[in-house]
């Protein structure tokens, strides 16, 4: 399966008064992360939502390792790790600067009908382009 890495940089309003990530943004990367993927595949959102489909996170599982801070050079890797009908399972990490692992995560994305709101098949290029 394949595998991907975006970068983010840690701006102030993503921390508290201490200058640490907000345990929360930690989502808005990952999220981010998923986004660029298929930026990088050439696979549109909004052609996809004009279609009537959507991603949404079914599952998510998340662990935190070791604190991100303001200025820190994030590195979001993704790893499909599952494709199924209707779903697609990515293994995260995100790593600071000097290669200390922050943070990792399981996510679910089920694949849905927006009109229906119920599960729907994966897009057919989108399962070629992950395998």
């Amino acid at each position: 399966m394949k595998e991907f890495d975006w970068f983010a940089r840690v701006y102030y309003e993503d921390t508290d008064a201490g200058g640490v990530v907000y345990h929360a943004r930690y989502l808005g990367f990952y999220e981010r992360a998923r986004t660029e993927i298929l930026r990088q595949l050439d696979i549109s959102q909004q052609k996809l939502l004009q279609e009537g489909i959507a991603f949404v996170v079914k599952k998510m599982d998340i662990s935190y390792h070791f604190p991100a801070r303001l200025d820190d050079m994030l590195n979001i890797h993704s790893k499909v790790s599952d494709i199924r009908k209707a779903s697609i399972i990515f293994q995260q990490t995100i790593f600071n600067q000097n290669q200390q692992l922050i943070s990792s995560a399981n996510v679910t994305i089920a694949c849905v009908n927006i009109i229906k709101m119920k599960p729907c098949g994966l897009p057919k290029l989108l399962i070629s382009e992950f395998i």
